[in-house]
């Protein structure tokens, strides 16, 4: 018998935010041959709320599960509110927990946490990171299925030369330390004048504008196309050799894994989740958080040595097949018919 999903989460197409794994996901399912009704597309976040809590209980008879994508931040509170509903009408819930900041809200907020999480038919873990902080917190009911994406929309490109060209794809914002890509960019200069940088990517908080002032203040020639579709930023990423990962706070992001998919040299900042998902100087290189200068040294190494560099990008695209959405689907039907 098919199945009746209600997907709870943030799918706004409106310029200051990111594709979320919903558009993503939803469409997978519904070719799975799942029936997915989706909540909410709406800016205002008291409508955004009050769309998807009446989407259950208007459809709670008819539906067999609520995913619910859950974040650490404000998004945290609509996740509970979703799933006390979903308590309410007796219906199973599954949250897909994301985010780099949600092991700071199971410590601040443990009550609401025990409610959303310790209730929930299963709690979906995209890394091994997340899933251990959730097992030592108690919450047994979770389980690990790496966010997916689709391996034919990030072909592999070979790069036998690698030059200072850096590509940056996250949202504006404090977190992800965008203003460290430009640090790194001015300390490449001084040794490879033709040294570029684009940052692809909608602002949230006003950091956009703090990065453009900075590259205005030191001569900075840098790209910001604003959010582009993933598939123009995978073809764009053709003419870029290094992606770099600068942010504060993670989990394991879909952007380095299509980085890592299409054949980009990954640098990342340690943090989070990121040490569970590269493997140092293995499938990408791994630096301290908010050290510019760390950064610009590993590239500069690899720039200088193309052979390792080419063996991080060819190790990081064999890792990457695991993330397929052919391979991912098979845990999800079993968890969502179990």
């Amino acid at each position: 018998m098919t199945k009746s999903l209600l997907y709870i989460g943030n799918d706004l197409q409106i310029n200051s935010f990111t594709a979320t794994y919903i558009s993503f996901f939803s469409k997978m399912l519904r070719k799975e041959g799942y029936k997915v009704k989706t909540a909410s597309t709406r800016s205002n976040k008291a409508l955004r709320l009050i769309e998807m809590l009446g989407l259950i209980v208007r459809y709670h008879k008819t539906t067999d599960i609520v995913l619910i994508d859950t974040y650490g931040a404000m998004n945290f509170y609509y996740a509970y509110l979703v799933a006390k509903t979903c308590q309410a009408y007796k219906v199973d819930y599954i949250p897909i927990l994301h985010g780099g900041n949600l092991p700071e809200r199971l410590s601040a907020n443990k009550k609401y946490s025990q409610s959303l999480f310790g209730k929930a038919k299963i709690n979906i873990a995209p890394s091994e990171f997340l899933y251990n902080i959730f097992k030592a917190e108690g919450f047994h009911n979770t389980k690990i299925i790496p966010n997916a994406i689709q391996m034919e929309n990030y072909p592999f490109k070979k790069r036998e030369d690698f030059q200072p060209k850096l590509l940056w794809v996250r949202r504006f914002q404090k977190r992800y330390n965008p203003v460290m890509a430009l640090e790194v960019l001015l300390l490449l200069k001084k040794d490879y004048p033709n040294a570029k940088l684009c940052m692809v990517g909608p602002d949230k908080d006003g950091t956009m504008k703090t990065c453009k002032k900075f590259a205005a203040k030191h001569q900075l020639d840098i790209e910001f196309p604003g959010k582009l579709k993933k598939k123009t930023w995978a073809k764009l990423s053709k003419d870029y050799d290094f992606f770099i990962n600068t942010t504060n706070i993670d989990n394991t992001p879909i952007s380095v894994i299509e980085a890592m998919s299409l054949g980009l040299a990954v640098v990342s900042t340690n943090v989070g989740g990121m040490p569970v998902l590269i493997k140092n100087n293995d499938d990408g290189i791994l630096v301290p958080v908010n050290n510019a200068q760390d950064m610009a040294a590993e590239i500069d190494k690899l720039i200088k040595h193309p052979e390792k560099a080419q063996s991080l990008t060819e190790n990081a695209r064999k890792k990457v097949e695991n993330f397929a959405w052919e391979k991912v689907k098979a845990d999800w039907n079993r968890v969502l018919n179990s």
